[in-house]
Formats: C-alpha cells, structure tokens, sequence
C-alpha cells in the first residue's frame, strides 16, 4: 500500500524522527522507493533549522518530456508549504530538483503531523504534474489532424500503460503481467466482476471498462514486447467530466497506481484463501482428533473386560491346580500291606492323574 498512498511513509517518517529529535541530529540518507524515485534528506547538526530534501525520478514519458522539471511542476512543488519549502538553485548533482526545509517555520501544535505530510507527498505532486502536461499538451498536433497515437508512460519499469488521446475522452490502456499462474486466475475473475460492477446504473458516473485477452485496435503498431502478457489488457474510457476540477488529481493518481492496486487486491485474495485453508485444515484435524480419542477411549473399555475375562480364568485354574495336587499327594501316601502282581502297571495307566499345566489355556493380549 505504500505505492498507493500519496505520502511516502518512509520519507516521513525520516522528517519527523529529525523534528521531534531532542538533540540536534546529523543526516546523510539515501532512500529508494517505487517508481525508481530516490531521496536524498541531509541535516546538519551544525544548523538544525535547515534539511535538505533532493528527488530524482525518471519522466513518466521518455522522448515527450525532458528530464529537467517544467516551471508548472516546481510552481506546484512550491505550492505545497510555501513557508517551510523553498526551492535550492541550482540542484544537487544527479538530481532534478533540492528542497530546503525550513524546519523552525513548521508549527510547534499537533498541525507539524499534518505539514510534514504534505511535504511527503512531493513525489505524487510530480507524478501527477507530468501526466496532466502530458494530457495537456502531447500530439496536440496531431490530434487536429484527425491522428491519435498512443502514449507510453512508464511509472514502473516492467509496468507500462498507454494513454490514447481522443475527442471528447481518454482511452488508458493497461498490459497486465504476472509470475504466477495463480495471480492470473485471480486478476482474470477480478477484472471480470469490475467490468460487471461498473456496468451497473449504481456507478455510472464511473470511467466504463473493459477487459480483453487480446490488445485493442488503438495499440496497433506498438512493440511486440510491450503487448506481450498473460493476465490481457484492461481498458478505461476516460471522458471529459472525469478530469474537470478537482476529480483531474484523483483521476491522475488513480491511473499511475492501478497496477500497484491490481497487485495489492491479488496478494490479499491470496492471503485471504491462504487462510480459509489453515482454519478448514485446523477444523479437520480437531475433528480427527476427536474421532481417534473416541476409538481409544472404546478400545480401553473393551481391553478392560478381557482383562476381567482373564483374571477370572486365572483363577479358578490355580482353585483347580491345587485342588487336584492335593488330593494326589494323598493317593501317593498310600501304602499298600499286600504286594498285588501286576498292580503298578495297573496304577500307573489307569489311576494317572492329569496335569494342568498341559492344559490349553491361552494368554490374552
């Protein structure tokens, strides 16, 4: 979301960590951001009051715009806080333009969140102010002669779009990339249900759009490279209430960052199936876990009574055991007066008494 939002939050918060400071702080940092912007903030210790804010970016249109800033940018630059900016002639080597921040002139009240704020946003104000000039003022030429060629602006390196000037209306072109074959399922059935929900009579002031798998007829003759993608091409038909007063900002902004909101969209549906899954895959477990500790808690039962089973056999095996042993001692006392022929070998295969151990009991697991 940092991509989206108009304040750069790294840069602010540099510039109130160097307000709010107790003691005088000395700084030389270099900070990049999306867009290929680069800041450069440095503060002296020395001199406290003063900061120095240097921005480099690449214009937004190679070959239509040049790489110093127009006087319509750095008046809207000067227009962000004419007591705190001031514009430093001539800039800092390798950068297009250099702030000097009064820092003393920002309000000592709760307003000095807000100031520093607006400062943050000097990379939008830029931004828009080329593509406004861009509207303004490019193939004026040509469009008299009845020629519309489309216009490529690269806010991303590997995320150009293409503006085709028109009577009465604006087309914007957006080449849609992606990595990943899922990012591509899930912006195809975004693009989809947004094509659907800006045909509704709720959003009719909205810009109408479309989306195709295949390039549209104004972006024919363009670089194979350029039309080559996989997610298709979305497409807005901006008309002339859409860039009247205020709405032309928004309007400018929403068209730099709609790349940047694609992706940002993909990654939360992502996240979001991500964790519908977890929590369906944490329900599964619990409710196997329940259905194993119910078996268990049966199988103990059961295993209980066949231990009982056992005990019981156990024993009356042993009441038998020595009820026999004993009764066999006696006979084996006895002492017979008279020797009877033959009367041992009769003994011994008739009046045999049977040994339990012999018997076929088996141990229950």
């Amino acid at each position: 979301m940092a991509c989206i939002e108009r304040a750069s939050p790294a840069l602010k918060q540099i510039l109130l960590n160097l307000y709010c400071a107790e003691k005088p702080m000395e700084i030389d940092h270099h900070l990049y951001e999306f867009g290929s912007v680069e800041y450069h903030i440095m503060s002296q210790a020395s001199y406290p009051q003063l900061a120095y804010l240097s921005i480099s970016m690449p214009p937004l249109c190679h070959g239509v715009l040049p790489n110093e800033l127009s006087s319509h940018t750095i008046e809207m630059v000067k227009g962000l806080c004419p007591n705190v900016v001031e514009i430093a002639e001539p800039a800092k080597e390798g950068y297009q333009v250099t702030l000097k921040l009064h820092l003393n002139q920002i309000p000592p009240t709760k307003d000095y969140v807000k100031v520093i704020r607006e400062i943050s946003t000097v990379q939008s104000v830029i931004l828009s102010s080329q593509l406004k000039e861009i509207l303004w003022n490019v193939n004026s030429e040509e469009a008299i002669q009845g020629i519309y060629k489309p216009i490529k602006l690269v806010y991303h390196p590997r995320e150009p779009f293409f503006l085709i000037r028109q009577p009465q209306r604006i087309i914007a072109v957006f080449p849609i990339r992606f990595r990943e074959k899922s990012d591509v399922i899930i912006a195809t059935a975004f693009f989809q249900e947004l094509v659907d929900v800006a045909s509704a009579d709720k959003w009719a002031k909205a810009p109408p759009c479309t989306w195709s798998a295949i390039p549209p007829p104004e972006l024919r003759g363009e670089a194979f490279e350029d039309l080559s993608t996989n997610g298709g091409f979305f497409t807005f038909d901006i008309s002339s209430r859409h860039v009247e007063g205020n709405r032309l900002d928004k309007t400018v902004w929403n068209l730099l960052n709609f790349n940047a909101y694609v992706r940002y969209h993909v990654k939360c549906t992502k996240g979001f199936i991500q964790r519908r899954m977890r929590k369906r895959l944490e329900n599964l477990v619990e409710v196997l876990h329940n259905t194993n500790s119910e078996e268990n808690e049966q199988i103990n039962q059961h295993q209980g009574c066949r231990n009982t089973k056992k005990l019981v056999r156990t024993t009356k095996y042993n009441f038998l055991k020595q009820r026999w042993g004993t009764f066999g001692r006696k006979i084996k006392r006895i002492r017979f007066r008279l020797k009877i022929h033959g009367f041992t070998r009769f003994r011994q295969r008739w009046l045999r008494f049977p040994k339990f151990s012999s018997m076929g009991y088996t141990k229950i697991e």
